[in-house]
């Protein structure tokens, strides 16, 4: 849309909002759509195919363009379809013409156009299409919510059906507007660096005499290895707790605190903070109370206090950033502290990974809980649950978080999104991945049932899970159906960082006939798929010498994905799965390691043949390490077994091996993960739309 465009779409919207109206009239509507290269005809007979192409103002993302099937297909309920067959959606900031034509692409009503055109003898209406997204995105960027100086702001544009025969022409079409609405100012989010990296620690609402929420957490820090004398406690008539300095309050203050920790009861919360602006004394304060702003009754006076907080932002320096309320706290590993109130014995938190390369950010600390204890390799250098967002958000801590040196990865639990701040975090989510990071998301509220849950757990909206989904997968992030997957693509995304996704062809091995056939039953997903990698004819002859040498060459035909028979013991698992990653025309391995198997060196101690076990240098244990630490390609180890091969899980996952205890589960994450470090690598040759 030209300038000349842009104005006339102005005077239209201007006219209409002048005589009270908040949509533009029939008149207004077919000018508008013939600046837009559009017919409008009521009268038109339906098509064969027809398509509904639409903007939408969303509360979470702003102004999102989607595109699907129109008409009477367009009732029909999305669930009956496949992910992006029905409808595409994406963030209007974060795409062109082009790319969304690219999404577009995938859907039924375009291969409807396309099989139409082909019987035809035409080409499929590409220029057409992307002509009509070209002048719709321009339409929306210079109506979006904060676009300078916009006087009306596009609420909705909605076109269906559209036939196209030649030309655009559509049926049906209405166009809505709104008043802009004051933006909040700005939150200071560098100072998430004093929040994440303190210096200076102060705690109120410890108690002297029992062990509450305060006591526990200062026990946490201490326990964590953060020093006593960096730590303060505010408590009137106290001189010192568990060997922590006590002051009377925050007059007392000498010098600014990085990090104010306010464990009181919710009711005190709210003079607190006025208390805690006004003194100018603190960096950023951690909000532990739950019951602000999830009950009907405190909705009102949190959602005040969340405006003081933010007009504080307003003070010379940005005044003090806020974290929660009903926040379970910060677990920082570079930072030394973990200010959670679970108590260490029951969560004790070692070091699991060679190097700790990722972030943890949740809305509910429980889920970090859970995540964490059924998974300690996941093992985040940072967690933070920022509970119901009375000033920061998802957005500030993905934008903090996307360009931290040292951060590879990001696992996110996600109940919903304060205004425009989807879009904040989807921005966020494209630096992050174009900087060569992986981002894994869960949305919990998939249901109106689980919609209500959410609002009463942290006060927040749950938008549209479809349209979230694919917003936010369009910016770059690997979505999450359920709790497993979540662990399986965070962990995987973690474990994998610095290996080299060089395509999407798979090399399967195992010593159980129905593990290799569940490997390669297990490569495809919604609109991805991997293949089976066809073995250089070098790479046969290389593992049938193999084969020969444990004289197993007999019992086995080599092929992908091959059945190495049950015989096979660590050297030849090894060997073999070495001579796939040799192989270019393979780009990763899955490796059923057989820990059942009599020949594999598997128990941790066994009494049949002692000194057969992982303590033997020749075991899996030992060798798999290295030879995963040898090739840029991934290796994913499978140990489908009971408890008895817990040490063996243990002991590679320990190493920095890969390991997944089912071949599916282990399979499709690395499906899922190869697909989004392939579409990264899209992004980053034609980088459509702003990230800034």
């Amino acid at each position: 849309m030209s300038a000349t465009s842009s104005s006339i779409a102005g005077t239209l919207l201007a006219q209409a909002a002048g005589q009270g109206r908040d949509h533009l009239d029939a008149d207004e509507l077919q000018r508008l759509l013939g600046d837009l290269g559009v017919g409008l005809d009521a009268q038109a007979a339906p098509g064969a195919v027809e398509i509904a192409v639409s903007l939408s103002n969303t509360r979470e993302f702003g102004l999102v363009i989607s595109a699907g099937q129109g008409g009477l297909d367009g009732e029909l309920d999305p669930a009956n379809f496949r992910r992006d067959r029905a409808r595409v959606h994406a963030a209007v900031e974060l795409t062109d013409a082009a790319d969304f034509l690219g999404l577009f692409r995938r859907t039924l009503a375009y291969q409807k156009l396309s099989r139409q055109a082909a019987h035809a003898g035409a080409d499929a209406p590409d220029a057409l299409l992307q002509e009509l997204f070209s002048r719709l995105l321009a339409l929306a960027r210079a109506f979006a919510p904060g676009a300078p100086g916009v006087a009306q702001v596009l609420q909705s544009l909605e076109l269906n059906p559209i036939r196209i025969d030649g030309k655009l022409l559509v049926r049906a079409a209405s166009c809505r507007f709104v008043a802009p609405s004051p933006a909040p100012l700005p939150r200071p989010i560098h100072k998430i660096d004093k929040l994440i990296h303190p210096k200076r620690i102060g705690l109120i609402g410890v108690s002297g005499s029992g062990m509450n929420f305060g006591r526990i957490i200062l026990r946490n820090l201490m326990g964590g290895g953060y020093p006593k004398e960096q730590l303060l406690v505010l408590k009137p008539g106290e001189t010192e707790i568990d060997g922590v300095r006590c002051i009377e309050g925050l007059s007392a203050l000498e010098g600014k605190l990085d990090l104010l920790i306010v464990a009181v009861a919710a009711s005190a919360v709210y003079s607190l903070v006025d208390e805690i602006i006004e003194s100018d004394a603190v960096e950023a304060v951690m909000l532990i109370p739950g019951g602000m702003g999830e009950t009907k009754k405190s909705r009102e006076p949190a959602a005040a206090l969340a405006a003081r907080i933010n007009a504080a932002h307003g003070k010379p320096g940005g005044g003090p950033i806020f974290l929660g309320a009903n926040c379970l706290g910060v677990v920082s590993h570079p930072g030394a502290y973990d200010s959670w109130f679970i108590p260490l014995e029951r969560l004790p938190k070692p070091q699991k990974k060679p190097v700790r390369n990722s972030v943890m950010i949740s809305q509910s600390g429980a889920f970090m809980i859970t995540r964490l204890s059924q998974n300690p390799w996941l093992d985040p250098a940072y967690m933070l649950a920022i509970g119901n967002q009375t000033d920061l958000t998802h957005g500030d801590m993905m934008s903090y978080f996307a360009t931290l040196p040292g951060i590879e990865s990001a696992g996110i639990y996600i109940e919903g999104f304060k205004d425009l701040d989807g879009l904040h975090f989807a921005k966020a989510v494209r630096r992050a991945v174009l900087g060569g990071r992986q981002v894994v998301i869960y949305k919990s509220g998939r249901t109106a049932p689980g919609q209500g849950g959410v609002l009463g757990h942290t006060a927040s909206i749950a938008g549209d899970p479809a349209l979230f989904e694919s917003v936010l997968r369009h910016a770059g992030a690997i979505v999450a159906e359920d709790f497993e997957a979540f662990d399986d693509l965070f962990y995987i995304a973690g474990a994998l960082q610095g290996k080299k996704i060089g395509g999407n062809r798979l090399g399967a091995i195992s010593g159980a006939g129905f593990e290799a056939v569940g490997m390669a039953d297990s490569i495809e997903t919604d609109g991805f798929a991997m293949q089976m990698g066809e073995l250089e004819d070098e790479s046969v002859r290389k593992v049938e010498a193999i084969l020969a040498a444990k004289k197993l060459d007999q019992l086995v035909e080599v092929r992908n994905p091959i059945d190495i028979n049950p015989g096979a013991d660590d050297e030849a698992h090894l060997e073999i799965a070495e001579a796939f990653l040799q192989d270019p025309n393979i780009d990763a391995v899955v490796i059923g390691l057989d820990p059942t198997a009599p020949s594999v060196r598997a128990l941790e101690s066994s009494k049949l043949r002692p000194g057969y076990d992982i303590t033997d240098p020749k075991s899996t244990v030992h060798l798999m390490p290295v030879l995963a630490a040898r090739h840029d390609k991934p290796l994913i180890g499978i140990l489908d077994g009971g408890r008895l091969y817990d040490a063996m899980t243990a002991g590679l996952m320990d190493r920095g091996v890969c390991c997944f205890r089912n071949c599916a589960r282990g399979t499709r994450a690395l499906v899922r993960y190869v697909q989004a470090c392939l579409y990264a690598e899209h992004l980053r040759k034609v980088r459509p739309g702003a990230a800034d």
